[in-house]
């Protein structure tokens, strides 16, 4: 909301204190001022010329030569290459020594020989926002009305001598959408009286003998989402411009003026805060309204010119046979106010903001009018702002006010009532406040109130607060008012329990810590996607139906995701269209799982962690050629997270999972209950999928990150270092080529028993000097207890009996 300083001071005396000053004190009163933005971007000398004459320059077709009165006792000879200039037209001109926003000092100049004694300005030279003016005004100088003073100051002529405060308003604070509500605010702050408009001033002397409920009629048939709709007959108006006082304040909002009927609607609805709506009368058929909603398919041209097809849950405007306005919205096409119009019905409602906020953004169209009903609007100010605008367009629009207010009533407004007592607005805010310090605080706000048995009050909240509705809303209004800064610090008088993480957000952190120091980059992606990526990659969760949802964004999300992967695999492909190749991320994220396809329960949620990894696992460095990264890599960054963990007994089977390359892959298996289940996969995908995406090889993991979190220590465990030397032994096994790396080194462990510390594959081998069926797998063994030194024959002892059972589980042979 944009505020004028000079406009605000028309309703609260704000003497004494600048703009800033102000903006300072609502800040600090919960309000925020996003900008204080003068409206003089540097404009001296500038002052209201007359054309008297103007002739085309002797030596230049594109400039002419323009005599002009600006109040001095000669007149001025100015050289203008504007083409709309002429005689007759009051023009600001900035005279020998002025200054223009764009640090130009204006002096006497030649153009083409001639001499120029000044410069007749447009708006955009003198710093306006010209966007917000007519498109021919926009293109030429700026030709002011007829009746403006010659020689007048152009900052008091245009009102530039002003500042504008940007109010950033929360959504509970749609009162202080309006000037009104400003100054209610400011008024409050300063402890000063609010100045409000009458409404009804100058009614009585434009009424007609007409009786508005003779011409029009109003009804409400969806009397849910409009309680009160109310209307007034404006006859004989004659549609110009509005005077320049009007459009100077329109403009310093931020809105651009267009007639003096639309002018007037747009003043009121800033001022009251209350959207008005002006029909032409003549338009609908039989002078009457009706509020309903819209059938199925039904479709209206809105005032852009758009064609709009409608839904059912959105609230029209009517006149019994066709729709002709969006309700709170924008009005119709077929009955807007045009320069033929000479009737206008104005409208002034209560309409439903959760309807008015489902339209509008469905229908992507926002308006300051939707803007203002979507955070609901003050109940009482319907009539007010109807009087107002009739009188007003009564006045500049010379029409006639029929008598009489037209209106439908759904449901009367309830004022809100809240008792409060001093001893619990001190209680909340560890202050020691007096009750004349609280009752000044609630006049000060305009609230009424009386007094209740001991420290009791009975407050009457506005109709315009909307946002009061409890005793701890009064609260927050006697702590903003009293002053945040004046609250005492102090400590709090209750139990406390120490913070601390849960087990899985513990896990969760040291994860995270782990993945990046292994060089790992975080993603954080949407949580949303589309229901073809789960199509190219379900992951291991393909049996479960996307959930959808019920207002998606776009297209590309209207599905909650069954699996991270996809999401990454689009961030690497987005690095690779960049020239990054070498990528390496990971993700912690809850999918969500359903095996319905229309949702009877909540979806399963679970949390997991995925990587990608794909590109060069080092940069280029002189001292060798970095290698590719493989599923080893990959593999090792994960061994590395479950050893920390201190997580045992998880084992790698090969596995063929859609989506997955079927050679390179396996499944992440552990032991519960002394049952073996898949927790996740691990592997490169496949090449299809790969070369779909324009990638090279890459290699993900997804893994359920909860069930780690189970089985990780709930604290670590430390050994103390080796006393005793240990003891090596190598050996080559061939063995058949299905057999499992793992299987083997599985054997030996359970073997070997508590004196083998550690297993090590250090080399596979398949070659010409073995049979093409056969591989050779090199393992290390390292022998050792912690109570003493094992002797050569102990160990040799051991190690002949891992040997054996090797040859007899898998037919393995020493390498000779």
């Amino acid at each position: 909301m944009k505020v004028s300083y000079q406009w605000l001071s028309q309703y609260v005396d704000v003497s004494g204190y600048t703009a800033n000053e102000l903006a300072e004190k609502l800040t600090r009163s919960g309000i925020e001022v996003d900008i204080v933005e003068n409206r003089n971007k540097g404009v001296t000398g500038v002052v209201v010329g007359y054309v008297k004459s103007r002739e085309k320059h002797p030596d230049a077709d594109k400039l002419s030569v323009c005599k002009v009165d600006v109040g001095q006792a000669e007149e001025l000879q100015i050289v203008c290459g504007a083409k709309n200039v002429d005689a007759g037209q009051k023009v600001p001109v900035a005279i020998v020594g002025a200054k223009l926003p764009d640090g130009l000092v204006i002096k006497r100049a030649k153009l083409r020989g001639v001499e120029s004694q000044g410069m007749i300005c447009s708006a955009k030279e003198l710093g306006l926002n010209d966007k917000l003016l007519p498109k021919e005004i926009q293109e030429g100088i700026l030709v002011l009305p007829a009746d403006t003073p010659i020689g007048a100051d152009i900052l008091e002529v245009l009102a530039i001598n002003d500042e504008v405060m940007d109010l950033d308003l929360t959504p509970n604070r749609s009162d202080a959408l309006s000037m009104l509500g400003a100054a209610y605010e400011i008024g409050a702050i300063l402890g000063r009286d609010v100045k409000t408009p009458d409404s009804a001033s100058g009614l009585q002397d434009t009424e007609s003998p007409v009786t508005a409920s003779d011409r029009i009629s109003v009804e409400i048939t969806a009397k849910d989402a409009c309680s009160h709709y109310a209307a007034r007959l404006i006859e004989g108006v004659k549609i110009g411009p509005s005077p320049l006082w009007l459009q100077n304040r329109l403009m310093a909002a931020g809105i651009r003026p267009i007639s003096n009927i639309v002018d007037v609607t747009n003043y009121v609805m800033l001022e009251y805060g209350q959207p008005l709506h002006a029909f032409d009368a003549d338009r609908l058929a039989n002078g009457h309204i009706d509020v309903r909603f819209a059938r199925e398919g039904e479709k209206l041209v809105t005032l852009d010119d758009v064609e709009r097809t409608l839904e059912p849950h959105m609230l029209l405007i009517t006149d019994g046979t066709k729709p002709v306005g969006l309700a709170g919205v924008m009005g119709g096409a077929n009955s807007e106010v045009s320069e033929g119009t000479t009737r206008i019905l104005l409208e002034s409602a209560k309409f439903d903001g959760g309807t008015i906020r489902k339209t509008s953004r469905q229908l992507g169209l926002r308006s300051e009018a939707s803007l203002r009903f979507e955070k609901e609007v003050n109940p009482e100010a319907v009539i007010p702002a109807l009087n107002r605008a009739a009188a007003l367009m009564a006045e500049l629009a010379g029409g006639q006010v029929a008598s009489g207010i037209v209106e439908a009533v759904a449901r009367e407004h309830r004022p809100v009532q809240i008792e409060i007592t001093l001893g619990r607005i001190n209680s909340y805010l560890g202050t020691s406040l007096t009750m004349d310090e609280v009752t000044s605080i609630f006049r000060r706000l305009n609230f009424t109130f009386e007094p209740l048995e001991q420290d009791g009050l009975l407050v009457h909240v506005p109709s315009r607060r909307g946002d009061i509705t409890r005793t701890v809303d009064l609260i927050e209004e006697v702590a903003r008012l009293h002053g945040y800064d004046n609250i005492p610090t102090t400590l709090m008088n209750t139990e406390t329990t120490p913070g601390a993480l849960t087990k899985e957000q513990a896990i969760r952190r040291t994860v995270r810590r782990l993945m990046t120091g292994s060089g790992l980059h975080e993603a954080i992606t949407y949580s949303f996607t589309h229901p073809e990526q789960i199509a190219s990659f379900a992951g291991a969760y393909r049996d479960a139906q996307p959930v959808a949802l019920a207002m998606p964004m776009s297209e590309e999300r209207s599905v909650l995701r069954t699996s991270l992967v996809p999401h990454l695999i689009d961030a690497a492909l987005y690095n690779r269209n960049r020239n990054i190749d070498d990528v390496a991320l990971f993700e912690i994220g809850r999918v969500f799982l359903s095996s319905e396809s229309s949702l009877s329960k909540l979806p399963e949620e679970k949390l997991l962690l995925s990587a990608l990894m794909t590109g060069k696992r080092s940069e280029l460095h002189w001292t060798g050629k970095p290698g590719n990264v493989d599923f080893f890599d990959l593999k090792g960054v994960f061994e590395r997270v479950v050893s920390y963990l201190g997580i045992e007994g998880i084992r790698y089977v090969a596995a063929k999972p859609e989506g997955f390359h079927p050679g390179r892959t396996a499944s992440i298996e552990v032991e519960e209950d002394g049952v073996c289940r898949v927790i996740g996969t691990i592997g490169q995908l496949h090449p299809a999928l790969q070369q779909a995406k324009d990638l090279a090889d890459t290699y993900v993991l997804e893994v359920e990150l909860e069930t780690l979190a189970k089985l990780a220590g709930e604290r670590f465990t430390y050994r103390q270092l080796p006393r005793f030397p240990a003891i090596t032994r190598d050996m080559a096994l061939v063995v058949d080529r299905a057999v499992a790396v793992g299987d083997l080194i599985a054997t030996a462990q359970a073997t070997a028993g508590d004196w083998l510390e550690s297993i090590q594959v250090f080399d596979i081998y398949t070659g010409d000097r073995i049979d093409s069926s056969k591989k050779s797998v090199a393992i290390s063994l390292v022998y050792r207890t912690p109570e003493r030194t094992l002797t050569d024959e102990e160990v040799s002892e051991l190690h002949v009996r891992v040997v054996a059972a090797l040859e007899a589980s898998y037919g393995a042979e020493l390498r000779k």
